[in-house]
């Protein structure tokens, strides 16, 4: 098995990068990175200097692919699966970049901005960035919502890489920045997300790790049965 992927469970990130591998049964080797082992922290740096997870390792080409997007579309372009990730008509793939790049932009960073920020020592919070992160949270939600009353996936007809941003992005969004009420047309996308075999077992794989998100009394009874 040639590739590897570096990664922690609980990483919404990572869960962005999982959602596509497991859609296309692509085989791969998972390697669980602690960066709060400082050993295992330093060993991952090697790798890549920025710490970022996920990194993908391509032994059989001798390549390291860091980036979810680009370990999206690496894949998809080495080891295509049945189900194109990046649409092979280039107007379509352009939406399906764009939209990810708006979930990761807008509702993923925005997201991580909130949670972080519980995890600084008392005297060193941001709250106007935590405040600034929750409004762009409420633009992007109106965007998406409006574009998901005409849209059944995030970049148009078929699932792809927009879809797998999404996904985690509005997992944990919707935790500490609730959508469902106000939101219909991004509520029922997100349910269908939930639906797909793919997210089922990425949120599986997290479970025993809930424990460790900041937020997780805010997180519906529904994503922690069995945790």
């Amino acid at each position: 098995m040639s590739l590897t992927l570096y990664l922690h469970p609980l990483a919404s990130f990572c869960h962005k990068v999982l959602i596509a591998l497991y859609e296309n049964d692509t085989p791969f080797e998972p390697s669980l990175v602690d960066l709060l082992d400082p050993v295992e922290a330093a060993r991952f740096a090697e790798l890549w200097p920025v710490g970022k997870m996920p990194v993908l390792r391509d032994s059989a080409r001798d390549v390291t692919i860091p980036e979810t997007s680009i370990i999206i579309e690496y894949v998809d372009r080495h080891y295509p699966g049945s189900q194109p990730l990046i649409p092979r008509d280039s107007d379509a793939a352009l939406q399906a970049r764009l939209w990810d790049r708006f979930f990761d932009l807008y509702i993923h960073v925005p997201m991580q901005k909130i949670v972080t920020d519980t995890l600084r020592a008392q005297g060193e919070n941001d709250h106007r960035g935590v405040a600034d992160a929750r409004a762009t949270l409420g633009v992007a939600y109106r965007m998406a919502d409006r574009h998901f009353a005409i849209n059944a996936f995030a970049g148009g007809a078929a699932f792809s890489l927009a879809d797998c941003a999404a996904a985690p992005a509005l997992f944990y969004a919707g935790i500490v920045e609730p959508f469902a009420d106000a939101y219909p047309h991004l509520s029922a996308y997100f349910e269908r997300l939930l639906e797909r075999p793919s997210m089922t077992r990425v949120l599986a794989e997290a479970r025993p790790y809930f424990h460790m998100f900041p937020y997780k009394d805010l997180m519906p009874a529904r994503f922690l049965a069995g945790a």
